[in-house]
């Protein structure tokens, strides 16, 4: 069954769904940590306030649910130190992408052998600094990736990155990287011949994925290039899974729970013999429903296009500092506590730029200019994307 949304009380039923699922997605946040209400009232906005004891959650959930897979965070969904020292203290493994990642993670002296990088195309410096770092596992998609580990790490651990659906999944990752299985194969053998280690498989079944069968082609596949991989001499040991670990949004996800019975049924019927290593890499996994951008009305009008009345607030946060992934299809779920008549709001963030708008269509009750707005699910992949575009900062962060 999907994860549920704690119900603090009953919500009157003429709100729209919409509006009563965010009432009580922002009810099951102040029940988890009561004190928490004192702290969104009282910040300034806009910020982004973080539980790190729902990460704390998230984190176990996975680990029970899929036993037998070590938990490599990606750290590009939230770099922040206290973020990564707490996923550090759980002995969560990290994936890097950078050498600013990566030095953040080795800032609290975690070993090299705890952090892989799944980025199947890097920079040169960055292969340099890991492999100098103790990392040596890389994931590849292409020869010329070989060519550079092979002259910058030498005897490296490679794992081949397959390219899968991601139908779906709210920010799908399907074009820019992953192989087919014969092609998967043959850069396998490729890295054999160059020196590396032909050592595993991974996939990304989308960001936000709510499509099981994504899991089961990704694993079907692995599995078909595992036994081709045996034919050609190349013993792989380790299936890396990837992300797309979904939270709650504007509706309820698939549980952990669900995803991981679904993939342990999956890997004992195509892997007579598991692999000897599983990893799985979930952000917005771990953080995504761990935070609250809380942001205030700066603006507030109706407007008349085509005849029909609009409403529209303006906020003092928005797309480009820490909104971005509206742009993608990312939809929060928004609460204000004001009582008064719910109405469908067209929701434009604080820059000039036109496509600074959050949401076309948010309900929401009579709001006015310095009311507080809410902003939930939003501790992955929000002041990591953010910029301080036409002289508006990024939104600070504060833990509790």
């Amino acid at each position: 069954m999907p994860e549920k949304v704690l119900e603090a009380e009953e919500v009157p039923d003429v709100y729209p769904l919409q509006y009563k699922f965010a009432k009580q997605y922002f009810d099951s946040i102040v029940l988890r940590k009561p004190f928490i209400l004192d702290v969104l009232k009282s910040v300034k906005t806009p910020t982004l306030v973080i539980n790190l004891d729902r990460i704390k959650e998230r984190f176990i959930e996975l680990q029970e649910a899929l036993k037998e897979a070590k938990i490599y965070y990606a750290v590009k969904a939230n770099d922040h130190q206290e973020i990564l020292a707490l996923l550090n203290y759980l002995g969560s493994g990290y994936e890097v992408a950078s050498s600013w990642e990566l030095e953040k993670v080795l800032r609290l002296g975690v070993d090299g052998s705890r952090i892989i990088s799944s980025n199947p195309v890097k920079p040169l410096d960055f292969i340099d600094y890991a492999y100098k770092s103790g990392i040596k596992a890389f994931s590849i998609d292409s020869y010329k990736e070989i060519d550079k580990l092979k002259k910058i790490a030498p005897r490296s651990r490679v794992y081949v990155r397959l390219i899968v659906p991601n139908e779906g999944s709210d920010w799908p990752l399907t074009n820019k990287f992953g192989v087919d299985v014969d092609t998967a194969l043959d850069i396998l053998e490729y890295a054999k011949y160059q020196g590396l280690v032909p050592y595993g498989i991974t996939f990304h079944v989308g960001s936000q994925c709510n499509n099981l069968r994504n899991w089961f082609i990704g694993i079907k596949k692995a599995w078909e290039l595992w036994e081709k991989a045996i034919y050609k001499d190349i013993k792989l040991t380790m299936l890396n899974l990837g992300g797309g670990i979904p939270v709650n949004y504007q509706y309820e996800s698939l549980s952990i729970r669900d995803i991981g019975s679904y993939i342990e049924a999956l890997l004992q019927k195509y892997f007579l013999i598991k692999p000897m290593e599983i990893q799985i890499e979930p952000g917005r996994g771990l953080v995504g429903d761990a935070g609250v951008l809380v942001s205030s009305v700066i603006g507030k009008t109706t407007k008349y296009i085509n005849g029909e009345e609009s409403y529209w607030i303006y906020l003092d946060t928005g797309v480009f500092n820490g909104l971005a992934e509206v742009l993608g299809g990312i939809s929060y779920p928004m609460y204000a506590e004001q009582k008064g008549e719910i109405k469908p709001y067209t929701i434009a963030g604080v820059s000039c730029d036109s496509m600074d708008i959050i949401s076309n269509f948010t309900y929401l009750p009579d709001v006015d200019v310095g009311d507080r707005i809410y902003i939930m699910a939003t501790g992955a992949y929000t002041t990591v994307y953010a910029a301080n575009f036409n002289g508006f900062g990024i939104p600070e962060t504060v833990f509790v």
